[in-house]
């Protein structure tokens, strides 16, 4: 069921579509770097919020805890996060990112930026300035999905 035009001309549904799209599109990219969605997932979720707890991981990645606790063992044994003990209480481990797997994640978005930039040359210039001009609210829109 598609639902009614909103009145200020955008339909969510259209836009959801086309966005799972591309998100389809870049996670399948080929890469260089041969791991997991899920564990590629943790370490962009590392990548911006560095240190996080296993507890907040296993939220925010929607797996389990015996799956979280696997993925970050084989990230840490690859040099790519290293648990640590909470500050404020020597109980709980944080989860950092390394250098290591920062880079990972650059070289990723780095890669990604190569075939988007392929895929644009193919547009016009009213598409390439009509992207151009959504990515302020785009990026605003990202920000309040944060928030949530």
């Amino acid at each position: 069921m598609k639902p009614k035009t909103p009145t200020d001309g955008l339909q969510v549904a259209d836009f959801a579509l086309v966005f799972e799209e591309l998100t389809r599109i870049l996670i399948r990219l080929p890469s260089i770097e041969k791991l997991s969605f899920t564990t590629l997932s943790v370490l962009h979720t590392l990548s911006r919020k560095s240190p996080m707890r296993l507890t907040s991981l296993t939220a925010t990645e929607q797996v389990t805890q015996s799956a979280i606790t696997q993925i970050v063992t084989r990230l840490e044994r690859d040099g790519l996060v290293e648990r640590r003990p909470d500050p404020t209480d020597g109980r709980v481990v944080q989860v950092h990112i390394t250098e290591a797997g920062a880079k990972v994640i650059d070289s990723r978005r780095s890669e990604r930026i190569a075939h988007l930039s392929k895929f644009m040359e193919r547009l016009t210039p009213e598409d390439k300035q009509a992207i151009a001009s959504a990515l302020p609210a785009l990026r605003r829109l990202a920000e309040r999905a944060n928030e949530s």
